[in-house]
């Protein structure tokens, strides 16, 4: 009788909206082994590993461990069968100490009373374990919050696996370590192998999955495709099955100048002249034109919280696309040029002047428009008039002109625009609530029409909203394209940046690593270059600079030895050394993956083991 895989999952469907994130996914994984699940931007792969934590609840299918039904109500009961998660996005309280932390939800008591001691015993040798990634102390008496990013992330490791599972969930959990914290986690991945444990594992870096992964389920369109063997399979190869087709070597186009558009290429560039401004000229005449323009907006070696030393320009008119894998430093771009996150380095430069917004209301004076994906939290007021949202970002400068307020007038000024961007709605004083997810986001959109922004940021604006509503949504940024405004398009849909933007930047680890255009602006492209893929000889891919920092780098060879490029060594634009963190409040930057010197772990098996499971609270949180 064939022995049943320690995991199993059957059927497994999750709908969110219009959106399918799971069309029925089947997932079978030994126990004592390594197993990546692998998938480009939207494939299922976070979303199925969150049905198996219980983070989020299945429309369909079902979850076996050991054969048995797992029946999870939350995060709790699969805690109590033995599942743990570490995710990207922690589940610390930065005021307790990191000992508190270990073992909040699962504290050993005796008399009814908390066992400090016990606690301490129970905790201690993970964080004996990991001392190397700690730089050889053992913190846990340290305040969480005094920590750096990549020594919270490791204490969230810690945290996992103090929960003794039998299944470990690893999503993404690498994205914020040094490479000798990283190494030091592989070392116990290894030990964990040894006794048993399932370690499933979610990373942007097939580095890594080559390194510690003994098979891999690459998974496309809320599907799996196909499990493979990782040590017999290319790189290539797996870039070929999540993209569909062959894959192509992620190089950067040679003496392709930053700011120019497509040659030829579709998209929103091709499309502007016959959906979005009927008679006028024709596309090629279009991208001819905004490749002769100055740039509008020239940003140099801008640095901050998980970005480091991006240059581009962005022309009047143009789409500029923001690729790679998520959580790449994209959303944290657009929120530093917004003046919602502080710049810890580098310059920008709108219509030639220098602007340096430090809070969203600085950065909407200066000319900019901001679009977040999450328009429930970030884009509207959900409990207002349909009016109040519309006029939001331009009653203030309504005002400064002089012009009177009234709701007769904001009431005509919203008409206007709702008509423009073809909104439909009831009542304008109905709650924005009451409107579709579409209409929602148009409104997200449209309401910056009267402030005439000249730089539109806008991060992954379609998320959760169906096709349709996309193509009409788009239509609206195509507008404000066509006025003359430079657009900056963060994406997690590689379909949508193709289809939509003139060039995509693709950035992995907060850095620019790749600029695509023209022919080269397909999907399978930009998953390749997401995934930093090697070249043909095997060898790490460069990081190549964007037009604009390779003329920059040219300048400085011709001077002779001008130095502190984009990329050097030295300090960038805003006086800060090159190694220092561009974060809030110090530490370490969690997006650069530089060596932060700690030793080598021990040897495997060299600290105390797992301890004994029980049922906890939630310790990863949706993500």
């Amino acid at each position: 009788m064939e022995t049943p895989p320690l995991l199993r999952m059957s059927g497994v469907r999750k709908r969110y909206g219009g959106v399918i994130a799971l069309a029925g996914a089947d997932f079978d994984a030994e126990a004592g082994s390594v197993h990546a699940v692998l998938g480009p931007n939207g494939s299922g792969k976070s979303t199925l590993l969150k049905v198996l934590t219980g983070v989020v609840r299945p429309d369909a299918g079902e979850v076996l461990l050991e054969g048995r039904r797992l029946r999870s109500r939350g995060p709790r009961d699969t805690l109590a069968a033995g599942v743990s998660a570490v995710y990207q996005e922690l589940s610390l309280i930065e005021d307790f100490t990191v000992l508190d932390n270990l073992v909040l939800g699962v504290e050993p008591t005796r008399f009814g009373l908390r066992d400090r001691r016990a606690a301490r015993s129970r905790a201690l040798p993970w964080l004996e374990r990991f001392a190397p990634a700690f730089g050889g102390r053992v913190p846990a008496q340290e305040r969480v919050g005094d920590l750096d990013p990549g020594e919270r992330q490791v204490v969230e490791i810690c945290k996992a696996l103090v929960r003794d599972p039998r299944v470990l969930v690893l999503d993404e959990a690498t994205a914020s370590l040094r490479r000798a914290q990283v190494r030091v986690l592989f070392d116990v991945v290894a030990e964990l192998r040894e006794q048993g444990v399932l370690v499933l594992f979610i990373t942007h870096r097939l580095a890594e999955i080559r390194a510690v992964c003994d098979r891999a389920t690459i998974m496309r369109n809320g599907r799996d495709v196909t499990t493979v063997t990782v040590s017999d399979t290319a790189e290539s190869e797996l870039v070929e099955l999540m993209s569909g087709g062959p894959a192509p070597v992620a190089a950067h186009p040679g003496g392709a100048a930053a700011g120019a558009g497509p040659a030829g290429g579709a998209g929103l560039g091709a499309a502007r002249g016959s959906s979005a401004r009927d008679g006028a000229e024709a596309p090629g005449a279009a991208e001819a034109g905004r490749a002769g323009a100055a740039p509008l907006l020239e940003v140099a070696d801008l640095s901050g919280e998980r970005i480091d030393r991006v240059s581009f320009e962005v022309r009047p008119g143009e789409v500029l696309g923001l690729g790679g894998l998520q959580g790449q430093g994209q959303s944290e771009l657009l929120a530093v040029l917004f003046g919602a996150r502080r710049r810890a380095g580098g310059t920008v430069r709108l219509g030639g002047r220098p602007v340096h917004p430090r809070s969203p209301k600085q950065a909407v004076r200066a000319g900019f428009a901001y679009v977040p994906g999450n328009r429930g939290v970030q884009g509207l007021a959900l409990g207002r008039p349909i009016v109040e949202n519309f006029s939001l970002p331009s009653v203030g400068r309504r005002a400064r002109l002089g012009v009177g307020l009234s709701k007769r007038r904001e009431a005509e000024a919203a008409r206007a625009v709702a008509e423009r961007i073809g909104t439909r709605y009831g009542s304008l004083d109905d709650p924005v609530s009451t409107l579709s997810g579409g209409n929602q986001q148009k409104i997200v959109v449209g309401k910056w029409f009267p402030t005439e922004p000249a730089v539109v940021l806008m991060d992954d604006p379609a998320k959760g909203i169906d096709v349709g509503a996309k193509a009409e949504m788009f239509a609206v940024v195509a507008e404000l394209a066509a006025a003359g405004a430079a657009v900056v398009l963060g994406s997690s849909d590689d379909r949508e940046l193709v289809e939509v933007c003139d060039r995509v930047l693709v950035l992995f680890e907060g850095r620019v690593v790749d600029e695509v255009a023209g022919e080269r602006l397909t999907e399978d492209t930009l998953i390749a270059s997401a995934m930093h893929v090697a070249g043909e000889n095997g060898a790490a891919l460069p990081e190549p600079a964007t037009g604009a920092q390779a003329r920059r780098a040219e300048a400085a060879e011709a001077s002779d030895g001008a130095a502190g490029g984009a990329g050097s060594g030295g300090a960038d634009s805003g006086g800060r050394p090159a190694d220092e963190t561009g974060g809030e409040g110090g530490g370490s930057d969690p997006a650069r993956g530089t060596d932060g010197g700690a030793g080598r772990s021990p040897s495997p098996g060299s600290a105390g083991g797992p301890h004994q499971a029980s049922a906890s609270a939630d310790t990863g949180g949706a993500a």
